[in-house]
């Protein structure tokens, strides 16, 4: 497992850089996103990669590893406004946000971590298109659980859902070899 922890360090660590960068040249304007909209982002981003999946072609300069690494950011920007609320304007200093943004991966880590034990490293065998997928499916859940106002009888509510997408969309990068 050591070999994975540190393969998912450095693509997360490939995901905080540009969220940095993204920070310095956008603040926080993110903050006034409501989840939902949020989540069409990060749909926006899978849809794009399966559609590069399925066709080998693109147009657009930006391939996969791009798409991936706006899925993981997204989530962080989606767990972190749950955990905060929305705000009017924007309201941290980068600081703060790289804060937030480390304790989120943390704890997105802990579950992966956990999940990976549990299921013996599954993930490696798996390609990246089941990946692509997989994140799809995540987020027509995610659209189904905020059309209900949030509320789940027996699933996992929507941070969970955000996490694995982000371990989804990591797992991916490693995959690509993009770190």
């Amino acid at each position: 497992m050591s070999n994975t922890s540190q393969q998912y360090d450095a693509a997360v660590a490939l995901c905080q850089a540009l969220f940095e960068k993204k920070m310095h040249d956008y603040g926080c304007a993110w903050r006034i996103l409501r989840t939902p909209s949020l989540t069409d982002q990060i749909f926006i981003k899978a849809q794009r990669i399966r559609t590069l999946q399925k066709n080998k072609t693109q147009k657009v300069e930006e391939g996969q590893v791009s798409e991936f690494i706006g899925i993981v950011n997204y989530c962080v920007m989606a767990i972190i406004q749950l955990e905060q609320g929305v705000a009017e304007q924007p309201d941290m200093d980068a600081e703060t946000v790289m804060n937030h943004y480390t304790h989120q991966l943390a704890q997105t880590k802990a579950l992966m971590e956990a999940k990976n034990h549990d299921y013996g490293e599954a993930w490696r065998d798996m390609r990246v298109s089941s990946l692509t997928d997989l994140i799809l499916q995540k987020l027509l859940r995610v659209k189904q659980i905020e059309d209900n106002d949030g509320i789940t009888l027996v699933s996992e509510g929507l941070e969970a859902n955000y996490q694995d997408m982000i371990n989804y969309a990591l797992f991916a990068l490693i995959h690509m070899e993009a770190i």
